[in-house]
């Protein structure tokens, strides 16, 4: 710690010193600097810097297709699937393309997509109402912060009570 000192003071001493001056605060008043290996210092920079990336979570989008014509068992698999997504906190869009005459039939997709928020009602919600673009139709879900567990029952009172 220096002080208030000038600018040429500044670089005398760390050319003394054998280091840079490197500016810290510009938007202070005075600015503040520090004398310092500026290669270094960029080093270290990049290196916090990609462990916060490292450690930064991305939205995961796992995306799920239907068809309106989809039978009992595809759809219990597809939603056993977004139900462990859901538990894992990513978010799964589900779509489905209308084909052919299916496009004649679009209500089809809409009752799927809403049996589908119910069914997902446990363990996530819907973002906002099923979307039709063209001949596709998209939901996205999302796993609410805050998912509240069934608690276990309490055991019967006539085991409770056993004492040996």
């Amino acid at each position: 710690m220096l002080g208030v000192i000038s600018t040429s003071e500044a670089l005398k001493a760390a050319f003394a010193a054998g280091l840079d001056l490197v500016e810290i605060s510009p938007a202070a008043n005075p600015p503040v600097c520090r004398i310092m290996n500026f290669g270094k210092f960029k080093y270290e920079e990049s290196q916090k810097e990609k462990m916060a990336r490292k450690q930064q979570v991305g939205s995961i989008i796992k995306e799920m297709k239907f068809h309106a014509n989809v039978e009992e068992h595809d759809y219990q698999t597809k939603l056993r699937h977004i139900h462990e997504f859901l538990e894992k906190g990513y978010r799964v869009k589900a779509s489905l393309m209308f084909r052919g005459r299916e496009n004649e039939h679009r209500e089809l997709g809409f009752e799927l997509f809403k049996r589908l928020m119910k069914d997902c009602e446990p363990v996530g919600v819907a973002a906002s109402p099923p979307k039709l673009l063209g001949n596709n139709l998209f939901l996205l879900i999302h796993a609410p912060h805050s998912i509240k567990k069934p608690e276990m029952p309490s055991p019967p009172a006539h085991q409770a009570q056993t004492n040996v």
